[in-house]
């Protein structure tokens, strides 16, 4: 398994497709993986190099202190991680707090950057950080397996959550959800208290798409549409039927998203 030591913690990645291709780097959700990714990875892997790594503190990557969990933090661990695999220049998508990430990339890194891509994310201070609170605390005693249940609604959609055809994914996420130990609580705890990055998006030049799922249980549309409408060369795009993990829920419809978004830049159409 590849890990690659960046400020002073191991983080776990995964590298596909040709290393002479252009780069696309996936940033994942809180309580997921890289995984999250993985319907982007078989379609894009062919033609792309594909970047995909879990966050420190979740998925395979090392752990932290509560107080090395912030976004600032991880921001400065996804862009140590482009820099040490050679990375010039990349597109970087992240769906909610990868999001989170990738605008702190765009504002404050844009030399390592082709473009920026959010899912299911917000540029502002947390709006439902009294509601969101307890469920933090909850996860720092106990860890996920009695809320497993809540973390599921405020993660997917109402077709998400209903659609025989998306069970198997469901049930994958639910199982993988229910394990996470009282260490989740504390990355939980940095994304409701992560400070807002919106007044920065200002000076931003290079394309961002900021993508909102209709059915979202955590951010509204008008979260996402303030992104697009902060920088310079933003865009904003509403999938129908979709919640907070859009790259999971809707995959084909992401795909086409980004392809378009490519062949925007390409011909200078943004």
């Amino acid at each position: 398994m590849p890990f690659i030591d960046v400020n002073d913690t191991p983080l776990y990645y995964e590298d596909y497709g040709p290393k002479d291709a252009p780069v696309m780097v996936f940033s994942h959700s809180l309580f997921f993986t890289s995984y999250m990714f993985h319907n982007q990875v078989a379609h894009f892997s062919k033609n792309y190099r594909v970047i995909c790594y879990d966050h420190r503190g979740q998925g395979r990557s090392g752990r932290s202190f509560l107080e090395n969990l912030d976004m600032d933090t991880l921001t400065d661990d996804a862009a140590a991680l482009i820099e040490e695999l050679g990375i010039k220049k990349c597109h970087f998508i992240g769906n909610s707090m990868g999001g989170f990430i990738a605008l702190r990339l765009a504002a404050r890194r844009p030399d390592l950057l082709s473009s920026c891509v959010v899912l299911g994310s917000s540029g502002e201070e947390e709006y439902k950080r009294a509601e969101f609170q307890p469920l933090v605390s909850q996860l720092q005693m106990h860890g996920a397996e009695g809320v497993v249940d809540t973390l599921m609604y405020i993660m997917f959609g109402d077709a998400s959550l209903d659609d025989p055809v998306f069970e198997k994914e469901r049930n994958y996420w639910y199982d993988y959800m229910k394990k996470l130990e009282p260490s989740i609580g504390d990355a939980a705890h940095q994304v409701i208290h992560r400070t807002s990055i919106l007044e920065e998006l200002e000076g931003v030049k290079i394309p961002v798409l900021a993508v909102a799922g209709e059915q979202d249980h955590a951010y509204s549309i008008k979260l996402s549409e303030n992104i697009a409408k902060k920088v310079e060369n933003g865009r904003c795009e509403v999938l129908g039927k979709a919640g907070h993990s859009i790259s999971l829920e809707k995959p084909d419809e992401v795909n086409k998203l980004l392809e378009r978004h490519f062949a925007r830049m390409k011909a200078h159409q943004w």
